[in-house]
């Protein structure tokens, strides 16, 4: 069941929060709210993944 949560917040991630990796955002020189979402789409991610 958590798993499935995941996955579908993973897909809900990918419709609406941007994609960092597709930018070239340098992660040194990301704002804290980009960061915070960049940490939050590699949670989810990781979770779904497990």
């Amino acid at each position: 069941m958590k798993k499935k949560a995941f996955k579908v917040l993973a897909k809900i991630n990918k419709a609406i929060l941007p994609s960092y990796t597709k930018q070239r955002l340098d992660l040194s020189k990301a704002s804290k709210i980009q960061m915070a979402i960049f940490g939050w789409k590699v949670y989810v991610t990781k979770n779904a993944l497990d």
